[in-house]
Parts: structure tokens; sequence; C-alpha cells
């Protein structure tokens, strides 16, 4: 038995001898060209070591970026609608229009400063509206001007400039409120002048400001205001970003 697990032994070192000659000559007899091709091979490697890294890159930044959790910084737009299970308490601002019970607080005191500084012609005019009622108005506004001639295409274009549509308006998510009328005019007024100057105290902005169309595809409007917080509302006036910028700005 022994003897034969020698012999079997003996033949597999003789059959392995013979291979590894067999590709010793082959090597010899390639010379050169063996070697261009070893080297050949390496940069070929490197190249597909290189581009895997480069492609692989985009994804790891992704994947770094911080979840900005904090509800006051909800980002509502076109590109971002509040999830399908979003839930809010709200309470009342007046008879009619409510507001996020969190942030209630900083509303009241805000409209209260104001009336202690002579400022007693501005109001809320909207507040929190439902994701139903966004949809009646949006679909009215279309109406209106399909009436004008325009097509639901071009019509619908129009109303994006000033009307979200449904679940992507920050009036659906609780956090903002139109002052006064939907009139440019009230830019002009001693009220927005000391929005303009106080607001961040209670942790609102302007939202939608005049050089930030671009960013936030939202036509400027200076009666909307939206409640981040105060220290949020603070460092985004002292950084000049609107809110997309800022929340871009976190996640870093």
């Amino acid at each position: 038995m022994e003897k034969s697990r020698r012999r079997k032994r003996r033949k597999s070192v003789v059959i392995v001898v013979v291979f590894l000659m067999m590709i010793l000559l082959v090597w010899k007899s390639k010379g050169h060209d063996k070697q261009k091709s070893i080297e050949d091979i390496e940069n070929n490697v490197k190249d597909k070591v290189e581009n895997t890294v480069a492609e692989k890159e985009p994804i790891l930044e992704e994947e770094q970026k911080t979840e900005i959790v904090d509800w006051r910084l909800v980002l509502v737009n076109q590109e971002n609608a509040l999830p399908s299970d979003f839930g809010i308490e709200l309470t009342k601002i007046d008879r009619i229009r409510e507001f996020d019970v969190r942030a209630i607080g900083e509303l009241n005191q805000m409209i209260d400063a104001m009336k202690k500084d002579g400022i007693t012609n501005v109001w809320v005019q909207s507040a929190y509206r439902s994701v139903e009622h966004q949809k009646e108005l949006f679909e009215h506004k279309i109406r209106e001007y399909e009436a004008q001639g325009k097509t639901h295409e071009e019509a619908e274009k129009i109303v994006l400039q000033t009307l979200n549509k449904p679940g992507t308006s920050e009036h659906n998510l609780g956090l903002a409120v139109d002052f006064n009328y939907v009139d440019y005019s009230f830019d002009e007024t001693a009220g927005f002048k000391w929005l303009k100057e106080n607001a961040e105290k209670y942790g609102f902005i302007l939202r939608y400001e005049k050089e930030k169309e671009t960013i936030t595809k939202v036509a400027y409007e200076p009666w909307h205001w939206r409640f981040v917080g105060r220290e949020h509302a603070v460092k985004m006036n002292e950084l000049g970003m609107c809110l997309e910028e800022y929340v871009e700005y976190l996640s870093q």
C-alpha cells in the first residue's frame, strides 16, 4: 500500500516538472514579447482599477451626505413632495386659518411685535392648506388661463410660477404664511421692511427671493414667509442662502 502511494507521488511530481519545463520553454521562446505582454497586462489592470475608483467616487460622496431630520427644515418643492404618510398637528391662528402647533408661538410673537412697533396693517391671509384644497386651487387657476386661450400645458407652466402642485406646496406643510394680499406691492410697505429686518428673530425667512428664482423654481413672493427656527433663519440670512441651498449646505 505504502509503495503504491509513493509511486503515485513520484508520477505526480514528474508531471508537474514536465509541465513547468514546457512553460519555461514557451516563455524563453517569446522573450521580449513576453515581457511586453506582462507590462501590458499590468497597465491594463492599473487602468481598470483607476477607472473603477473614479466611477465609485460619486456614489461614495452621496453615501457620505448627512440626512437632515429637523422638522423645521423639511424641504417641500416641485422636486420634493410630502411623503404619503405625512402627518401634522395644527392649531388655530384665527377662526379660519391654521398653523403647525409647534411653531404657532413664534408666529404670534412676531405679529405682536409688529403691532407694538406700529405695524398694524399686516395679517395672515393664507397659512396651512390641505392637499385637497391645494388641488382645488391649482386646477381652478389652470382653468382660468385655459379660458384665456392657453393650452393646458401653457396654463400649468404659468400657474407653477406662483402655485405649486398639490403635495409640493409649503402651505401643505403647515409652516408657511402669506401676509396680506398676493400683491407685489407688499414689498413697498412698512410691514415688509419690518419683516426683512426682524423676522429671523422669530425663526421666519422670506422663502422665495427674487435672486433665487432659478434655484427655488418659484417666482418672487414678498408675501410668503416660512418658519425654519431662529438659529437656521439667522444663519441662512448670514450665508445668503435659500432653503434649497441651506439644506444642501448642511448635508455636506
